[in-house]
């Protein structure tokens, strides 16, 4: 390896600028970039690299009008307009010295061999720091900016939302909070927020869910007490509903319709493991986060590695008392847990996966027994894969009925809609989900 080589692959601030590069081109996501760029830095960096891909990515549509307003002409190489966001979000959103940040900002686009440019850094940087206040004031009107949402999305938010969506921006811009699944099979809450205090770990209970903690500060799991002997397992306080919801019972035949990466089904099998569960998903490489969920917590399900909408190529005849369709979406609801959904998400992918999710939800009807239970589920806030998804399905299904409106008068969250039930980041304690429990005529 050269020595150029080598310092581009120990710098974070360069490494930083290839993840959000990659991004921009649609190469990956942060969930799948990060491992590969933290091997290179070294492990006192790797803290700094996952800030600056995570931050970048959060403001990046307030990022890019900055930088638009300090360019005397469009930047076309890629990989140089990436760090001259790193370097922006750096000045803006950190503690990091300006002078340190400039500095090693611009070294890093020597680690980038983009040793030509180093002078327009430095003074897009440096216009940056002396025009702040000049550039919040221009930029401040424009709803990209004052939202730090691409102009569709905000929109799209607007749209649904109203007067709330001002708060559901709010909430995607923050760092989220670090929530635990406690293993009621194996203890208690109580009992385990007890040894988490024992540890140094504050937490308190969730609001919402029975089974949930949530941590004052983030910690690496191998901190947790008992993790690695499934004691618990890091979910948001919103998707541990599922399982709660679904209500399984013993012995009873369940699917688990895009399973991975196998939280949802680990907790199905702490409610109740007496169940003969099989765990659905398309992506192999996805399916072996789930064995891996399953071998810790010491349980098991059959796993399938199979297109839910295309049961004919796999299923065996034998119909489901209950099925989780936790369809995909657009991951509309947990952006403060994966801002690069700000970079990554089009327009055009919200009919596209709204088609898809009708596709499952009907090929998944067909393998529910009469007197089943079918939970859909997204992580998503928009109607047109919601609420307005369910609500044309059950005019279009004789044998459905939304049983939702049972569960809102029993439990005191979510918020009615024509069909199911929406949770909202900002407005509800965990992250956005969207929940309808349908039943099927006996």
């Amino acid at each position: 390896m050269s020595d150029s080589a080598k310092n581009s692959a120990k710098d974070a601030r360069a490494l930083a600028a290839r993840v959000i590069a990659r991004l921009y081109q649609d190469r990956g996501s942060l969930q799948r970039l990060l491992p590969w760029a933290e091997k290179q830095v070294d492990e006192k960096d790797r803290a700094l690299l996952r800030e600056l891909c995570y931050g970048t990515a959060r403001f990046a549509p307030r990022l890019e009008l900055i930088l638009g307003k300090l360019s005397k002409k469009p930047v076309k190489d890629e990989e140089l307009a990436a760090l001259m966001l790193v370097g922006l979000y750096q000045l803006e959103y950190t503690r990091i010295p300006d002078h340190a940040a400039i500095g090693a900002t611009v070294e890093a686009a020597r680690a980038l061999k983009l040793g030509h440019a180093t002078g327009v850094v430095n003074g897009v940087l440096r216009n940056a720091l002396r025009n702040k206040e000049t550039l919040t004031r221009k930029l401040s009107g424009n709803p990209q900016f004052s939202s730090a949402h691409p102009e569709w999305l905000q929109q799209a938010i607007k749209a649904a939302w109203g007067t709330e969506a001002r708060t559901l921006f709010n909430a995607n811009n923050e760092n989220p909070p670090m929530t635990l699944r406690v293993n009621l099979s194996k203890t208690s809450r109580d009992d385990y927020l007890g040894q988490l205090n024992d540890a140094g770990i504050p937490a308190e209970p969730c609001e919402i869910s029975q089974a949930g903690l949530v941590l004052e500060s983030p910690v690496a799991v191998a901190r947790l007490p008992g993790f690695e002997d499934g004691l618990v397992s890091v979910q948001d306080q919103s998707a541990q509903l599922a399982g709660p919801l679904l209500d399984p019972q013993p012995g009873e035949k369940i699917l688990d319709a895009c399973a991975a990466p196998g939280g949802k089904t680990c907790h199905l099998l702490e409610i109740q493991p007496d169940l003969d569960l099989s765990a659905l998903d398309i992506e192999e490489e996805r399916l072996d986060r789930v064995i891996e969920n399953l071998e810790r917590l010491g349980v098991g399900a059959q796993i399938i590695c199979a297109d839910a909408a295309e049961p004919e190529h796999w299923w065996d005849g034998a119909p489901f008392d209950r099925i989780l369709l936790d369809a995909p979406c657009s991951a509309t609801g947990v952006i403060r847990r994966n801002p690069d959904i700000k970079l990554l998400r089009r327009p055009e992918d919200i009919p596209e996966l709204a088609e898809l999710q009708g596709k499952i939800l009907r090929a998944m009807w067909r393998l529910l027994k009469p007197g089943g239970t079918l939970l859909y589920a997204t992580c998503s806030i928009l109607p047109e894969e919601n609420s307005a998804q369910v609500a044309r399905f059950i005019a279009e299904t004789p044998d459905a009925r939304d049983n939702t409106p049972q569960l809102l008068n029993e439990q005191p969250w979510g918020l009615p809609q024509d069909a199911g039930m929406q949770l909202l980041p900002g407005i509800h304690a965990g992250d956005g989900f969207y929940y309808a429990k349908l039943e099927k005529a006996q």
